[in-house]
Protein backbone atom coordinates (compact mmCIF):
# COMPACT_ATOMS: atom_id res chain seq x y z
CA UNK A 1 0.00 0.00 0.00
CA UNK A 2 2.99 2.32 -0.20
CA UNK A 3 2.79 5.37 -2.45
CA UNK A 4 5.70 7.51 -3.56
CA UNK A 5 6.65 10.48 -1.42
CA UNK A 6 6.25 13.25 -3.99
CA UNK A 7 4.90 16.83 -3.97
CA UNK A 8 2.55 15.73 -6.75
CA UNK A 9 0.49 14.14 -3.98
CA UNK A 10 -0.10 17.66 -2.64
CA UNK A 11 -1.55 18.58 -6.03
CA UNK A 12 -3.88 15.57 -6.05
CA UNK A 13 -5.15 16.42 -2.58
CA UNK A 14 -5.53 20.15 -3.24
CA UNK A 15 -7.52 19.51 -6.42
CA UNK A 16 -9.85 17.21 -4.50
CA UNK A 17 -10.34 19.31 -1.35
CA UNK A 18 -9.69 22.93 -2.37
CA UNK A 19 -10.87 22.90 -5.98
CA UNK A 20 -13.19 25.87 -5.57
CA UNK A 21 -10.75 27.97 -3.51
CA UNK A 22 -8.52 30.65 -4.97
CA UNK A 23 -5.15 29.13 -5.84
CA UNK A 24 -3.16 31.70 -7.81
CA UNK A 25 -3.25 35.47 -8.23
CA UNK A 26 -1.02 37.04 -10.87
CA UNK A 27 -1.85 40.67 -11.50
CA UNK A 28 -5.43 40.80 -12.76
CA UNK A 29 -5.54 37.05 -13.37
CA UNK A 30 -7.03 34.66 -10.82
CA UNK A 31 -7.55 30.91 -10.83
CA UNK A 32 -9.12 28.43 -8.44
CA UNK A 33 -7.27 25.23 -7.67
CA UNK A 34 -9.48 23.36 -10.14
CA UNK A 35 -8.65 25.89 -12.87
CA UNK A 36 -4.97 26.00 -11.98
CA UNK A 37 -4.51 22.25 -12.18
CA UNK A 38 -6.50 22.15 -15.40
CA UNK A 39 -3.81 24.43 -16.82
CA UNK A 40 -1.05 22.24 -15.36
CA UNK A 41 -2.60 19.17 -17.00
CA UNK A 42 -2.78 20.97 -20.34
CA UNK A 43 0.90 21.87 -20.02
CA UNK A 44 1.70 18.21 -19.31
CA UNK A 45 -0.24 17.24 -22.41
CA UNK A 46 1.50 19.92 -24.50
CA UNK A 47 4.92 18.76 -23.33
CA UNK A 48 4.18 15.20 -24.36
CA UNK A 49 3.05 16.44 -27.78
CA UNK A 50 6.47 18.16 -28.04
CA UNK A 51 8.13 14.81 -27.38
CA UNK A 52 9.17 15.35 -23.77
CA UNK A 53 9.76 11.99 -22.09
CA UNK A 54 10.49 10.89 -18.52
CA UNK A 55 13.91 12.08 -17.42
CA UNK A 56 14.07 14.95 -19.93
CA UNK A 57 14.89 18.40 -18.58
CA UNK A 58 12.71 21.49 -19.05
CA UNK A 59 14.38 24.79 -18.12
CA UNK A 60 12.76 28.10 -17.11
CA UNK A 61 13.95 31.71 -17.14
CA UNK A 62 11.14 33.68 -15.54
CA UNK A 63 10.17 35.82 -12.55
CA UNK A 64 7.47 34.68 -10.13
CA UNK A 65 4.56 34.23 -12.54
CA UNK A 66 1.73 31.74 -12.77
CA UNK A 67 3.43 30.11 -15.79
CA UNK A 68 6.60 29.48 -13.78
CA UNK A 69 4.50 27.99 -10.96
CA UNK A 70 2.61 25.75 -13.40
CA UNK A 71 5.92 24.28 -14.50
CA UNK A 72 6.54 22.82 -11.04
CA UNK A 73 3.51 20.57 -11.61
CA UNK A 74 3.09 20.18 -15.36
CA UNK A 75 6.70 19.10 -15.94
CA UNK A 76 7.07 16.39 -13.24
CA UNK A 77 3.61 14.99 -14.01
CA UNK A 78 5.13 13.54 -17.20
CA UNK A 79 8.29 12.40 -15.39
CA UNK A 80 10.46 15.26 -16.65
CA UNK A 81 12.79 17.38 -14.53
CA UNK A 82 12.32 21.11 -13.82
CA UNK A 83 15.43 23.29 -14.21
CA UNK A 84 14.56 26.75 -12.78
CA UNK A 85 17.27 29.26 -13.72
CA UNK A 86 18.18 32.53 -12.07
CA UNK A 87 16.73 35.18 -14.38
CA UNK A 88 19.15 37.81 -13.05
CA UNK A 89 22.22 36.09 -14.46
CA UNK A 90 23.96 36.85 -17.74
CA UNK A 91 23.04 35.06 -21.00
CA UNK A 92 26.41 33.27 -20.91
CA UNK A 93 25.42 31.77 -17.54
CA UNK A 94 22.11 30.57 -18.96
CA UNK A 95 23.93 28.96 -21.89
CA UNK A 96 26.21 27.06 -19.52
CA UNK A 97 23.38 25.80 -17.31
CA UNK A 98 21.04 24.89 -20.17
CA UNK A 99 23.81 22.96 -21.91
CA UNK A 100 25.11 21.36 -18.72
CA UNK A 101 21.61 20.17 -17.76
CA UNK A 102 20.90 18.94 -21.29
CA UNK A 103 17.54 20.71 -21.29
CA UNK A 104 15.42 19.92 -24.36
CA UNK A 105 12.85 22.66 -23.74
CA UNK A 106 13.56 26.25 -22.64
CA UNK A 107 10.64 28.35 -21.35
CA UNK A 108 11.32 32.08 -21.18
CA UNK A 109 9.41 35.10 -19.90
CA UNK A 110 8.77 37.92 -22.37
CA UNK A 111 11.30 40.20 -20.69
CA UNK A 112 14.18 37.87 -21.59
CA UNK A 113 13.26 36.70 -25.11
CA UNK A 114 15.67 39.06 -26.89
CA UNK A 115 18.54 38.11 -24.60
CA UNK A 116 17.98 34.41 -25.22
CA UNK A 117 17.53 34.96 -28.97
CA UNK A 118 21.07 36.40 -29.07
CA UNK A 119 22.55 33.15 -27.68
CA UNK A 120 20.10 30.45 -28.70
CA UNK A 121 22.51 29.21 -31.38
CA UNK A 122 24.86 28.30 -28.49
CA UNK A 123 22.28 25.86 -27.05
CA UNK A 124 22.12 23.10 -29.69
CA UNK A 125 20.39 20.54 -27.44
CA UNK A 126 17.31 22.74 -26.99
CA UNK A 127 14.63 21.53 -29.40
CA UNK A 128 11.80 23.86 -28.38
CA UNK A 129 11.88 27.48 -27.25
CA UNK A 130 8.65 28.49 -25.49
CA UNK A 131 7.58 32.10 -24.88
CA UNK A 132 5.69 32.09 -21.58
CA UNK A 133 3.95 35.34 -22.46
CA UNK A 134 3.18 36.97 -25.79
CA UNK A 135 4.26 36.00 -29.29
CA UNK A 136 7.66 36.31 -30.93
CA UNK A 137 9.14 34.92 -34.17
CA UNK A 138 10.75 31.55 -33.62
CA UNK A 139 9.05 30.99 -30.28
CA UNK A 140 6.20 28.65 -29.36
CA UNK A 141 3.50 30.67 -27.54
CA UNK A 142 2.76 29.06 -24.18
CA UNK A 143 -0.89 30.06 -23.99
CA UNK A 144 -1.54 28.75 -27.51
CA UNK A 145 0.08 25.44 -26.60
CA UNK A 146 -2.26 25.18 -23.61
CA UNK A 147 -5.31 26.11 -25.68
CA UNK A 148 -4.53 23.48 -28.30
CA UNK A 149 -3.82 20.77 -25.71
CA UNK A 150 -6.33 18.66 -23.82
CA UNK A 151 -6.32 17.87 -20.12
CA UNK A 152 -5.66 14.23 -20.96
CA UNK A 153 -2.04 13.11 -20.83
CA UNK A 154 -0.10 9.94 -20.02
CA UNK A 155 0.62 10.32 -16.32
CA UNK A 156 4.06 9.08 -15.30
CA UNK A 157 4.28 6.56 -12.44
CA UNK A 158 6.65 8.56 -10.25
CA UNK A 159 9.33 6.95 -8.11
CA UNK A 160 10.21 9.05 -5.09
CA UNK A 161 13.89 8.60 -5.89
CA UNK A 162 13.59 10.15 -9.35
CA UNK A 163 14.87 13.65 -9.98
CA UNK A 164 12.29 16.38 -9.53
CA UNK A 165 14.46 19.45 -10.09
CA UNK A 166 18.01 20.50 -10.85
CA UNK A 167 18.81 23.77 -9.07
CA UNK A 168 22.02 25.58 -9.93
CA UNK A 169 24.14 27.13 -7.21
CA UNK A 170 25.28 30.72 -7.57
CA UNK A 171 28.76 29.72 -8.75
CA UNK A 172 30.55 32.60 -7.03
CA UNK A 173 33.97 30.93 -7.05
CA UNK A 174 33.61 28.36 -9.85
CA UNK A 175 31.13 27.11 -12.42
CA UNK A 176 27.60 26.69 -11.01
CA UNK A 177 26.82 23.20 -9.76
CA UNK A 178 23.55 21.44 -10.56
CA UNK A 179 21.96 20.28 -7.32
CA UNK A 180 19.84 17.18 -7.89
CA UNK A 181 16.67 17.20 -5.76
CA UNK A 182 14.47 14.11 -5.77
CA UNK A 183 10.72 13.88 -5.22
CA UNK A 184 11.49 12.42 -1.78
CA UNK A 185 13.84 15.28 -0.87
CA UNK A 186 11.21 17.90 -1.72
CA UNK A 187 8.34 16.03 0.00
CA UNK A 188 10.39 15.71 3.19
CA UNK A 189 11.32 19.39 3.21
CA UNK A 190 7.73 20.47 2.57
CA UNK A 191 6.24 18.32 5.32
CA UNK A 192 8.98 19.22 7.80
CA UNK A 193 8.50 22.93 7.15
CA UNK A 194 4.75 22.61 7.70
CA UNK A 195 5.32 20.82 11.01
CA UNK A 196 7.35 23.75 12.33
CA UNK A 197 5.58 26.57 10.51
CA UNK A 198 1.99 25.59 9.93
CA UNK A 199 -0.22 26.97 7.16
CA UNK A 200 -3.91 26.55 6.41
CA UNK A 201 -6.21 27.04 3.45
CA UNK A 202 -7.02 30.52 4.78
CA UNK A 203 -3.42 31.67 4.30
CA UNK A 204 -2.41 33.94 1.45
CA UNK A 205 1.25 33.50 0.59
CA UNK A 206 3.13 36.40 -1.02
CA UNK A 207 5.86 35.35 -3.46
CA UNK A 208 8.67 37.72 -2.40
CA UNK A 209 11.14 34.82 -2.64
CA UNK A 210 12.33 33.79 -6.14
CA UNK A 211 10.75 30.53 -7.26
CA UNK A 212 14.05 29.62 -8.91
CA UNK A 213 15.86 29.70 -5.56
CA UNK A 214 15.77 26.13 -4.23
CA UNK A 215 12.24 25.85 -5.67
CA UNK A 216 11.14 28.81 -3.61
CA UNK A 217 12.33 26.90 -0.51
CA UNK A 218 9.79 24.31 -1.78
CA UNK A 219 6.92 26.75 -1.17
CA UNK A 220 5.87 26.14 -4.77
CA UNK A 221 4.51 22.92 -3.23
CA UNK A 222 4.11 23.85 0.45
CA UNK A 223 1.47 26.52 -0.14
CA UNK A 224 -0.45 24.08 -2.35
CA UNK A 225 -0.24 21.35 0.28
CA UNK A 226 -2.00 23.70 2.68
CA UNK A 227 -4.51 24.90 0.09
CA UNK A 228 -3.23 28.47 0.52
CA UNK A 229 -3.36 31.12 -2.20
CA UNK A 230 -0.19 31.88 -4.18
CA UNK A 231 0.14 35.66 -4.70
CA UNK A 232 2.67 36.13 -7.50
CA UNK A 233 5.14 39.02 -7.33
CA UNK A 234 7.02 39.75 -10.55
CA UNK A 235 9.19 42.54 -9.15
CA UNK A 236 10.13 42.83 -5.50
CA UNK A 237 10.27 46.44 -4.35
CA UNK A 238 8.77 48.15 -1.30
CA UNK A 239 5.74 49.80 -3.00
CA UNK A 240 4.77 46.56 -4.76
CA UNK A 241 5.17 44.43 -1.66
CA UNK A 242 3.18 46.76 0.59
CA UNK A 243 0.45 47.22 -2.03
CA UNK A 244 -0.03 43.48 -2.49
CA UNK A 245 0.09 42.80 1.24
CA UNK A 246 -2.84 45.14 1.72
CA UNK A 247 -4.79 44.44 -1.47
CA UNK A 248 -4.46 40.65 -1.26
CA UNK A 249 -4.68 40.34 2.53
CA UNK A 250 -1.29 38.63 2.78
CA UNK A 251 -0.73 36.46 5.84
CA UNK A 252 2.70 34.99 5.11
CA UNK A 253 5.86 35.50 3.11
CA UNK A 254 9.48 34.33 2.91
CA UNK A 255 12.37 36.74 2.55
CA UNK A 256 16.13 36.97 2.68
CA UNK A 257 17.48 39.49 5.23
CA UNK A 258 18.13 42.04 2.46
CA UNK A 259 14.42 42.00 1.59
CA UNK A 260 13.58 42.37 5.30
CA UNK A 261 15.82 45.45 5.43
CA UNK A 262 14.02 46.87 2.39
CA UNK A 263 10.66 46.29 4.08
CA UNK A 264 11.80 47.74 7.41
CA UNK A 265 13.36 50.79 5.73
CA UNK A 266 10.31 51.72 3.62
CA UNK A 267 8.72 55.16 4.07
CA UNK A 268 6.41 55.58 7.04
CA UNK A 269 3.31 55.81 4.82
CA UNK A 270 3.99 52.38 3.33
CA UNK A 271 4.77 50.75 6.65
CA UNK A 272 1.57 52.19 8.12
CA UNK A 273 -0.41 50.37 5.40
CA UNK A 274 0.96 46.93 6.28
CA UNK A 275 -1.41 44.38 7.81
CA UNK A 276 -0.54 43.22 11.31
CA UNK A 277 0.17 39.61 12.22
CA UNK A 278 2.04 38.64 9.04
CA UNK A 279 4.25 35.56 9.52
CA UNK A 280 7.67 35.64 7.91
CA UNK A 281 10.28 32.97 7.31
CA UNK A 282 13.75 34.40 6.78
CA UNK A 283 16.90 32.65 5.59
CA UNK A 284 19.57 32.97 2.92
CA UNK A 285 22.03 34.77 5.22
CA UNK A 286 22.20 35.30 8.98
CA UNK A 287 19.73 38.12 9.76
CA UNK A 288 20.75 40.86 12.16
CA UNK A 289 18.91 40.83 15.46
CA UNK A 290 18.23 44.55 15.01
CA UNK A 291 16.35 43.91 11.75
CA UNK A 292 14.18 41.27 13.43
CA UNK A 293 13.56 43.60 16.37
CA UNK A 294 12.45 46.49 14.11
CA UNK A 295 10.02 44.43 12.04
CA UNK A 296 8.41 42.65 14.98
CA UNK A 297 8.11 45.80 17.08
CA UNK A 298 7.16 48.34 14.38
CA UNK A 299 5.05 46.19 12.03
CA UNK A 300 3.66 43.64 14.47
CA UNK A 301 4.87 40.70 12.40
CA UNK A 302 6.32 37.40 13.61
CA UNK A 303 9.66 36.36 12.16
CA UNK A 304 10.97 32.81 12.23
CA UNK A 305 14.56 32.19 11.23
CA UNK A 306 15.29 29.02 9.25
CA UNK A 307 18.52 27.76 7.74
CA UNK A 308 19.57 25.50 4.93
CA UNK A 309 21.26 25.24 1.56
CA UNK A 310 20.22 24.47 -2.00
CA UNK A 311 21.88 21.09 -1.43
CA UNK A 312 19.55 20.28 1.48
CA UNK A 313 16.25 20.86 -0.34
CA UNK A 314 16.80 23.45 1.39
CA UNK A 315 15.75 23.77 5.07
CA UNK A 316 17.51 21.85 7.84
CA UNK A 317 17.07 23.99 10.95
CA UNK A 318 14.59 26.36 12.53
CA UNK A 319 14.90 28.78 15.42
CA UNK A 320 12.07 27.05 17.22
CA UNK A 321 10.21 29.42 19.54
CA UNK A 322 9.89 28.43 23.17
CA UNK A 323 7.62 29.79 25.88
CA UNK A 324 10.61 31.20 27.77
CA UNK A 325 11.57 33.30 24.75
CA UNK A 326 8.28 35.20 24.87
CA UNK A 327 9.10 36.45 28.38
CA UNK A 328 12.30 38.13 27.26
CA UNK A 329 12.64 41.82 26.33
CA UNK A 330 12.24 42.42 22.59
CA UNK A 331 15.96 43.03 22.02
CA UNK A 332 16.98 39.84 23.84
CA UNK A 333 14.34 37.79 22.07
CA UNK A 334 15.56 39.14 18.73
CA UNK A 335 19.10 37.97 19.50
CA UNK A 336 17.82 34.43 20.00
CA UNK A 337 15.67 34.63 16.86
CA UNK A 338 18.77 35.53 14.85
CA UNK A 339 20.19 32.06 15.62
CA UNK A 340 19.78 29.20 13.16
CA UNK A 341 18.28 27.02 15.89
CA UNK A 342 17.69 23.28 15.91
CA UNK A 343 17.18 20.61 13.29
CA UNK A 344 13.77 20.20 11.64
CA UNK A 345 11.92 17.03 12.52
CA UNK A 346 12.46 15.74 8.96
CA UNK A 347 15.91 17.15 8.19
CA UNK A 348 18.00 14.36 9.68
CA UNK A 349 21.08 14.51 11.87
CA UNK A 350 22.52 18.01 12.13
CA UNK A 351 25.92 18.50 13.81
CA UNK A 352 28.61 21.14 14.30
CA UNK A 353 32.00 19.47 14.19
CA UNK A 354 35.69 20.35 14.49
CA UNK A 355 38.37 19.47 11.92
CA UNK A 356 38.57 15.92 13.30
CA UNK A 357 34.81 15.40 12.95
CA UNK A 358 34.07 15.65 16.68
CA UNK A 359 31.06 17.55 17.97
CA UNK A 360 32.02 20.94 19.36
CA UNK A 361 31.03 21.61 23.00
CA UNK A 362 27.78 23.47 23.65
CA UNK A 363 29.52 26.54 24.99
CA UNK A 364 28.46 29.18 22.46
CA UNK A 365 32.14 29.84 21.76
CA UNK A 366 33.84 26.91 20.02
CA UNK A 367 33.48 27.16 16.26
CA UNK A 368 32.97 24.18 13.97
CA UNK A 369 31.45 23.32 10.60
CA UNK A 370 27.76 22.48 10.13
CA UNK A 371 27.31 18.99 8.66
CA UNK A 372 24.12 17.03 8.02
CA UNK A 373 22.84 13.70 6.76
CA UNK A 374 19.22 12.81 6.17
CA UNK A 375 16.31 12.58 3.78
CA UNK A 376 16.48 16.18 2.56
CA UNK A 377 20.10 16.02 1.42
CA UNK A 378 20.50 16.14 -2.36
CA UNK A 379 21.14 13.15 -4.57
CA UNK A 380 24.39 14.83 -5.60
CA UNK A 381 25.74 17.35 -8.09
CA UNK A 382 24.59 16.68 -11.64
CA UNK A 383 27.40 15.31 -13.82
CA UNK A 384 30.00 16.15 -11.17
CA UNK A 385 30.97 13.04 -9.17
CA UNK A 386 34.18 14.61 -7.82
CA UNK A 387 32.36 17.59 -6.26
CA UNK A 388 29.73 15.21 -4.91
CA UNK A 389 32.37 13.03 -3.24
CA UNK A 390 34.03 16.07 -1.65
CA UNK A 391 30.71 17.37 -0.33
CA UNK A 392 29.81 13.99 1.20
CA UNK A 393 33.20 13.24 2.79
CA UNK A 394 32.82 11.15 5.94
CA UNK A 395 29.18 10.31 5.25
CA UNK A 396 27.82 13.81 5.96
CA UNK A 397 27.13 16.76 3.70
CA UNK A 398 29.54 19.55 4.51
CA UNK A 399 27.89 22.97 4.51
CA UNK A 400 30.96 25.21 4.60
CA UNK A 401 29.27 27.26 7.33
CA UNK A 402 31.06 27.97 10.59
CA UNK A 403 28.88 27.91 13.72
CA UNK A 404 28.79 27.52 17.48
CA UNK A 405 26.26 25.63 19.59
CA UNK A 406 24.75 27.31 22.65
CA UNK A 407 24.03 25.43 25.89
CA UNK A 408 20.37 25.08 24.90
CA UNK A 409 21.39 23.26 21.72
CA UNK A 410 20.62 26.18 19.40
CA UNK A 411 23.07 26.53 16.55
CA UNK A 412 24.41 29.99 15.72
CA UNK A 413 26.32 30.70 12.48
CA UNK A 414 29.42 32.80 12.85
CA UNK A 415 30.35 32.97 9.16
CA UNK A 416 31.02 31.07 6.01
CA UNK A 417 34.27 29.26 6.70
CA UNK A 418 35.86 31.19 3.85
CA UNK A 419 34.60 34.52 5.27
CA UNK A 420 36.07 34.21 8.77
CA UNK A 421 38.54 37.08 9.22
CA UNK A 422 41.86 36.09 10.81
CA UNK A 423 43.48 39.25 12.14
CA UNK A 424 46.71 38.99 14.12
CA UNK A 425 45.93 35.35 14.90
CA UNK A 426 42.41 36.17 16.18
CA UNK A 427 39.31 34.80 14.46
CA UNK A 428 36.67 37.44 13.80
CA UNK A 429 33.08 36.72 12.79
CA UNK A 430 32.01 39.22 10.13
CA UNK A 431 28.39 38.38 11.00
CA UNK A 432 28.91 39.49 14.60
CA UNK A 433 30.50 42.79 13.57
CA UNK A 434 27.76 43.46 11.01
CA UNK A 435 25.07 42.83 13.62
CA UNK A 436 26.59 45.47 15.88
CA UNK A 437 27.12 48.07 13.15
CA UNK A 438 23.53 47.72 11.92
CA UNK A 439 22.39 49.25 15.20
CA UNK A 440 23.96 52.56 14.20
CA UNK A 441 21.18 54.99 13.33
CA UNK A 442 22.88 56.07 10.06
CA UNK A 443 23.43 52.57 8.62
CA UNK A 444 20.91 50.81 6.40
CA UNK A 445 23.09 47.90 5.22
CA UNK A 446 26.63 46.79 5.95
CA UNK A 447 29.04 44.05 4.94
CA UNK A 448 32.31 43.37 6.72
CA UNK A 449 35.19 41.55 5.04
CA UNK A 450 38.87 40.99 5.72
CA UNK A 451 41.21 43.15 3.65
CA UNK A 452 45.03 43.06 3.65
CA UNK A 453 46.66 44.95 6.52
CA UNK A 454 50.38 45.69 6.95
CA UNK A 455 50.44 44.91 10.67
CA UNK A 456 47.71 42.33 11.22
CA UNK A 457 47.84 40.41 7.93
CA UNK A 458 44.18 41.18 7.36
CA UNK A 459 41.71 43.33 9.25
CA UNK A 460 37.95 43.99 9.20
CA UNK A 461 36.78 46.55 6.66
CA UNK A 462 33.16 47.79 6.59
CA UNK A 463 31.27 48.52 3.37
CA UNK A 464 28.33 50.68 4.39
CA UNK A 465 25.07 51.74 2.75
CA UNK A 466 23.70 54.80 4.55
CA UNK A 467 20.07 55.63 5.17
CA UNK A 468 18.69 58.51 3.06
CA UNK A 469 20.18 61.88 4.08
CA UNK A 470 22.39 60.26 6.74
CA UNK A 471 26.10 60.95 7.19
CA UNK A 472 28.84 58.96 8.86
CA UNK A 473 32.59 59.32 9.19
CA UNK A 474 35.09 56.53 9.61
CA UNK A 475 36.03 57.75 13.08
CA UNK A 476 32.36 57.91 14.14
CA UNK A 477 31.95 54.31 13.00
CA UNK A 478 35.03 53.16 14.91
CA UNK A 479 33.95 55.00 18.06
CA UNK A 480 30.53 53.33 17.88
CA UNK A 481 32.13 49.91 17.34
CA UNK A 482 34.74 50.30 20.11
CA UNK A 483 31.97 50.78 22.66
CA UNK A 484 30.38 47.47 21.68
CA UNK A 485 33.13 45.18 20.39
CA UNK A 486 36.55 43.92 21.41
CA UNK A 487 39.24 46.17 19.97
CA UNK A 488 40.57 43.65 17.44
CA UNK A 489 37.05 43.30 15.96
CA UNK A 490 36.63 47.03 15.24
CA UNK A 491 36.81 47.76 11.49
CA UNK A 492 40.09 49.38 10.51
CA UNK A 493 38.49 51.04 7.49
CA UNK A 494 35.15 52.00 5.97
CA UNK A 495 33.86 52.50 2.44
CA UNK A 496 30.48 54.13 1.88
CA UNK A 497 28.75 52.59 -1.15
CA UNK A 498 25.50 53.19 -2.99
CA UNK A 499 24.62 49.51 -2.78
CA UNK A 500 26.18 46.18 -1.87
CA UNK A 501 26.79 43.52 -4.54
CA UNK A 502 24.26 40.72 -4.11
CA UNK A 503 23.16 37.50 -5.70
CA UNK A 504 19.62 37.26 -7.00
CA UNK A 505 18.61 35.60 -3.74
CA UNK A 506 19.82 38.53 -1.66
CA UNK A 507 23.13 37.15 -0.44
CA UNK A 508 25.92 39.71 -0.26
CA UNK A 509 28.79 38.77 -2.58
CA UNK A 510 31.71 39.25 -0.22
CA UNK A 511 34.18 37.90 -2.75
CA UNK A 512 33.42 41.01 -4.85
CA UNK A 513 34.15 43.25 -1.88
CA UNK A 514 37.40 41.43 -1.18
CA UNK A 515 38.49 41.39 -4.81
CA UNK A 516 39.62 44.96 -5.34
CA UNK A 517 36.12 46.45 -4.96
CA UNK A 518 35.41 46.07 -8.70
CA UNK A 519 31.73 46.42 -9.51
CA UNK A 520 31.09 48.53 -6.40
CA UNK A 521 29.55 51.95 -6.83
CA UNK A 522 30.85 54.37 -4.18
CA UNK A 523 28.75 57.25 -2.96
Amino acid sequence: MQTALTPLEFARRARSIYGDREAVVDGDQRWTYAQFFDRCDRWSSALQRLGVAPGDRVAYIAPNTHAQLEGFYGVPQVGAVVVPLNFRLLPADWVYMVNHSGSRVLCVHAEFLDLVDAVRHEMPAVEHFVALEGNAPGWLPYEQLLTEATVAYARHDVSEHELLTINYTSGTTSKPKGVMITHRNAWMNAVGTLVHHSMTCDDRYLWTLPMFHANGWTFVWIATAAGAAHICVRKVDAPTVYHLMKAERTTMLCAAPTVLIMIASAPDALRASAPRGVRVLTAGAPPAAHTIERIEEELGWTITHVYGLTETAPLISVCEPRAAHALLPVAERAKIKARQGVELITSGELRVVDEEGRDVPRDGVTVGEIVVRGNVVMEGYYRDPDATARAFAGGFFHSGDAAVVHPDGYMDIRDRLKDVIISGGENISSVEVEGVLLRHSAIQEVAVVGLPHDKWGEAPHAFVVLKPDATLTEEELRTFARERLAGFKVPKGMTIVAELPKTATGKIQKYVLRGGRSGITAQ
